[in-house]
């Protein structure tokens, strides 16, 4: 009996693929969220070590991407409307919110705070499901990932108490984690569960992944907003502003033109979907760090228009689309099996110029940019006109899923 109530929190093919409302509502945390990276990745452009603070700043933002992306691994395994799972996906949004409110001051006096909201929600997620799921096969994966989290809780833990160790702690915490998301979470006796191996919803992931981009692209238009509404108005930070804006159109462009709609179809195709998703995810990583990226350029830029371009802005302003690009190279990869040859040449126009445009103002560079990236869009809608509609055809778990075991 309590077996077939565990099995009605599993999803099944008459569940509904698009993203829930609620799971709508958990985003607004992330937009939030995301603005506290971007803000704290300006600060430490101003900073006396810059490439210290980027990388620790990247380390709270690891933390940000690996909440969301496991929360929307649970929606996409077991069924929104439940009310456990409801009662799961609001818990960690308001962990999630305190992450956020905590992340600027993260690594200094607020550590203890943000590294408990972690810990609960690491912890606290998969312990529900192993009491929800009891008498269920499907029970032993988050009983794996319980014991994953509680194992590395100390790390954060003994990290936000004790300063000089925090930093060293917190990445062997933070990476521990991540590779036992790889591995699937091993355990003695029961062993791992891949998430390559797990039956997924296919559309739901696909709208889930489009969706954090989308919040990236949205923490940009804040950005751009909220910037140039507080500077002194100027014909360079107009133009600045207006960059601003065309070249985060253009990454919306070059993201769903073609391979942004047909993720979807890839993972319906896809002999072992989990394969797919897995690795959609880690390109998603890179797209959206690539956005976040830009957004901090776009920042410095509006608020310096007439300042000669800074080498240390030159990694947000340029580094940040070459990122996009880059991952957005192995995107199309994914989907139809090849990269397009506009993107590589936009990618190493970007690396190429980027010395060069020290020598100029910063709305300059940010000019350049966009104008590459207008460049890229174009190619693309040259090769499509006339052309009909291309179909999947990835690469990535085309593989056939064997027999799927009880935890698929």
């Amino acid at each position: 009996m309590s077996g077939q109530r565990g099995g009605a929190l599993l999803r099944t093919t008459s569940s509904a693929e698009r993203a829930t409302f609620l799971e709508l509502f958990f985003d607004l945390v992330f937009v939030f969220a995301l603005t506290r990276v971007s803000q704290r990745l300006v600060a430490d452009v101003d900073g006396a070590h810059m490439t210290a603070g980027v990388l620790r700043t990247l380390l709270l933002f690891l933390v940000l991407w690996h909440v969301w992306t496991i929360t929307t691994w649970v929606t996409s395994r077991y069924e929104p409307e439940r009310v456990v799972i409801q009662a799961v996906v609001v818990g960690v949004m308001f962990g999630s919110l305190v992450l956020g409110v905590t992340l600027p001051r993260a690594l200094e006096e607020r550590s203890l705070a943000f590294a408990l909201a972690y810990v609960v929600i690491m912890v606290g997620r998969p312990l529900v499901l192993v009491v929800a799921l009891r008498g269920h096969p499907r029970r032993m994966v988050p009983v794996r990932l319980t014991g994953w989290a509680v194992a590395t809780a100390p790390l954060w833990l003994v990290g936000a108490l004790v300063p000089d160790l925090r930093l060293p702690l917190w990445v062997a915490a933070l990476a521990a984690d991540y590779l036992g998301a790889f591995l699937g979470w091993p355990l003695p006796r029961i062993g791992a569960s891949r998430i390559r191996s797990w039956l997924v919803a296919g559309e739901h992931l696909a709208e889930r992944y489009q969706q954090i981009f989308l919040i990236a692209l949205g923490e940009s238009i804040l950005v751009i907003g909220v910037s140039y509404s507080g500077e002194r108005f100027s014909g360079r930070s107009a133009a600045a502003f207006a960059l601003a804006f065309g070249v985060t159109a253009l990454l919306w462009r070059l993201y769903f033109h073609r391979a942004g709609h047909l993720l979807a179809e890839a993972l319906r195709r896809a002999g072992t979907p989990g394969r797919l998703a897995e690795s959609a995810a880690q390109t998603h990583l890179f797209m959206v760090l690539g956005v976040l990226t830009a957004a901090v350029g776009y920042e410095l830029v509006i608020a310096h228009p007439h300042e000669d371009a800074d080498p240390r802005w030159l990694v947000f302003v340029v580094g940040g689309p070459a990122l996009f690009l880059a991952a957005r190279c192995r995107f199309e990869y994914e989907i139809f099996g090849r990269v397009s040859r506009s993107r590589l040449i936009g990618l190493a126009a970007l690396v190429l110029v980027a010395p060069v445009l020290t020598t100029g103002p910063a709305v300059l560079a940010l000019g350049v940019v966009a104008g590459v990236l207008a460049l890229v869009a174009l190619a693309d809608a040259r090769r499509a006109r006339g052309a009909p509609p291309e179909s999947s055809a990835s690469p990535v778990g085309r593989e056939a899923l064997g027999e799927a075991g009880p935890e698929a």
